[in-house]
């Protein structure tokens, strides 16, 4: 497995030890999950998050003889902070990357998917539904593998404000919300975000800008933060539609297949919301298949390759 850095576009391609195909090997996106908000946690520097799970899984797609594209989301390792969680500067990460490979390597085709896991899986369900858009007649886009998607975090975090009872939500949500505030505060800046924390809050609001997800989550847990304390005002104090603007879906116009993979075990992702998002593309004719594992947040990811391999080989085909 060998990494090659395009360090304009911010991008990495790992390619199959095989000779390519003709017409050159089909590409997977890989959206990566929450890594953190500093530059230097940033997928170009630090590499994956999860060391071994990502290379299992990054690996099994290379054995399947795909080449693997890795993009840094905007303000990760480059100038201004990350906007979190939103969807569309995220699509237009994973496609950018893409068309960067295909105009650099001649040993790639145009032909690709977008795969993804937590952060990585709601990008992945917004560049599903822009991919085409996005890339046009330049790119052959085949469909999307999202797994831990989360959904419907517009509805959560509009519940969370001074006094939320503290055994309510985890180390791993609390840590969620920080960063949904900084992305906020980096899309929006006219929101004021700032006059929604204490000084408690500003304080890990900072820290979160400063530290990869791993040291802020033991930081976090450490500290025993209550999200309750963070905050100054209730969250579903923000002007109307705003969180449902920035956090919500895409629930219909997906025009290739979809496939969502959710561990039933996943405390991190609300699971009921997960599988009601299903059950709403589903309902709307989308081209969505779903598959559910007995897994946790992080396994889910290797679990769903049973399923999600033959998905995409289709998918090519």
């Amino acid at each position: 497995m060998k990494w090659l850095t395009i360090p304009a576009a911010v991008i990495a391609l790992a390619s199959p030890l095989t000779t390519p195909p003709p017409g050159g090997w089909p590409i997977i996106a890989w959206a990566h999950g929450t890594i953190g908000l500093a530059d230097q946690c940033a997928y170009s520097v630090a590499g994956p998050g999860s060391p071994q799970r990502d290379w299992e899984y990054l690996g099994t797609w290379m054995r399947q003889g795909y080449a693997v594209v890795a993009t840094d989301y905007a303000g990760l390792g480059t100038p201004g902070q990350q906007p979190y969680l939103n969807g569309a500067v995220e699509a237009a990460n994973v496609v950018d990357g893409v068309t960067a490979v295909t105009r650099h390597f001649q040993a790639v085709s145009n032909k690709w998917m977008v795969v993804g896991q937590s952060q990585g899986g709601q990008a992945a369900m917004f560049t599903a539904r822009l991919a085409t858009e996005l890339g046009g007649e330049e790119l052959d886009y085949r469909g999307a593998v999202g797994t831990s998607v989360p959904a419907y975090n517009e509805e959560l975090i509009a519940m969370v404000g001074p006094g939320f009872p503290p055994m309510k939500i985890s180390t791993y949500n609390t840590q969620a919300v920080l960063y949904i505030l900084n992305g906020l505060r980096t899309s929006h800046p006219d929101l004021d975000i700032d006059s929604y924390l204490t000084a408690g809050g500003h304080h890990w609001f900072v820290r979160a800008q400063q530290t990869c997800q791993r040291q802020f989550h033991q930081e976090l847990a450490g500290a025993d933060v209550v999200i309750g304390d963070l905050l100054a005002w209730p969250l579903r104090d923000l002007p109307e539609g705003i969180l449902r603007n920035y956090l919500a879906l895409p629930e219909t116009g997906f025009d290739k297949p979809v496939f969502i993979g959710q561990g039933l075990f996943d405390t991190n992702i609300i699971t009921p919301n997960t599988l009601r998002y299903s059950a709403v593309l589903t309902a709307a004719g989308q081209p969505v298949s779903v598959h559910t594992y007995p897994t946790d947040h992080s396994a889910t990811v290797n679990a769903s390759l049973v399923d999600s391999v033959p998905f995409v080989a289709a998918a090519f085909a």
